[in-house]
């Protein structure tokens, strides 16, 4: 695809339209993690701490009792900004020292594990049908409020809920930075937390207009939960607008009209794993300060120059104002 072809979708939306009581659902969503007690301890890292930078394990109590992990590294001055840092599907948090990058900018990082995803994470499981093929469809045979992304989201609530408590940073100044599932996970949590949230650094996002996906054919990989559920537990295809629509509440194009904050925004154009058109949907979406930067010839990989975009993005927030 080149920068003329996705012209085409300039307009595009995705393929369903968004749940008429989307905003509902998550805000009764978010009422439910705000109640859950706020249990966490950053554990010091005396092996890995250097003068300039501190790291902490970051365990905190998460929905159903879940005990979860993050990556906290610190740097040496005191209320720094922080980057909430989201991992790709599936795997965990990057290595110590490829999170101490954005310490080098003076920002402190905290970095989740996902559940059940190769990192330290709890995941209590309980879902309704396949969990063969992937978090995806997790709990897709149960009611919607029990899917695995569901309850991800509110723990990301529980942790942002963390951030404003904790003390540590400097609340005018919170970023959050994530590609692939971290991507969609960073618009979510840019969407549940509009209060939080300065910028946000969004590079190619998963879990993104999933009818699309399964047009296209682009079922496979990270979304090949998709196809497996279509083959065992809908052979026919009589209930796939059934779990479609489950699907759309933890649609990534679907929280993003509730991005408040402003977005720099990524897509390699020959993305196969989340296809272009996909990100368009979230793109349109957003009504948001935003800007688009369209990287020809680059798949899902690591783009070096949308990396190097971020440093100015985020370091140029000097704290005035704080978030909206």
């Amino acid at each position: 695809m080149t920068p003329d072809d996705i012209k085409r979708f300039d307009g595009y939306h995705g393929l369903m339209a968004c749940p008429e009581d989307f905003d509902e659902f998550w805000a009764a969503r978010v009422a439910q993690a705000d109640a859950v007690p706020l249990r966490y301890e950053f554990v010091p890292d005396d092996a890995r701490t250097l003068p300039t930078c501190a790291c902490f394990d970051l365990w905190f109590d998460g929905m159903l009792g879940a005990r979860l992990h993050a990556r906290v590294l610190m740097p040496a001055q005191g209320n720094p900004p922080v980057v909430l840092q989201f991992h790709g599907y599936p795997g965990a948090t990057r290595s110590w020292l490829e999170q101490a990058s954005f310490v080098g900018m003076g920002c402190a990082v905290v970095a989740l594990d996902c559940p059940g995803q190769g990192g330290l994470s709890q995941d209590l499981g309980g879902f309704l049908g396949s969990t063969v093929a992937g978090h995806l469809v997790a709990g897709l045979e149960g009611p919607v409020e029990d899917l695995y992304y569901v309850r991800l989201h509110q723990d990301i609530r529980i942790l942002c809920n963390i951030v404003r408590d904790c003390g540590l940073f400097d609340l005018r100044r919170v970023f959050v930075n994530g590609a692939s599932q971290g991507g969609g996970l960073g618009v979510a949590c840019c969407a549940l937390n509009p209060d939080l949230v300065r910028r946000a650094a969004i590079l190619y996002p998963f879990l993104s207009d999933f009818a699309a996906v399964m047009e296209l054919g682009a079922d496979l990989i990270a979304y090949e939960g998709l196809r497996y559920h279509a083959r065992w537990l809908d052979p026919t295809g009589e209930r796939q607008q059934e779990w479609l629509g489950k699907l759309a509440y933890v649609d990534t194009k679907n929280f993003a009209h509730l991005v408040r904050c402003e977005v720099l925004f990524g897509t390699g154009l020959a993305d196969t794993v989340c296809p272009p058109q996909t990100q368009c949907a979230v793109y349109n979406e957003l009504a948001c300060p935003k800007t688009r930067r369209l990287f020809e010839g680059f798949g899902h990989e690591e783009i070096q120059d949308f990396d190097d975009l971020i440093i100015r993005f985020f370091a140029e927030v000097k704290g005035e104002g704080g978030a909206r």
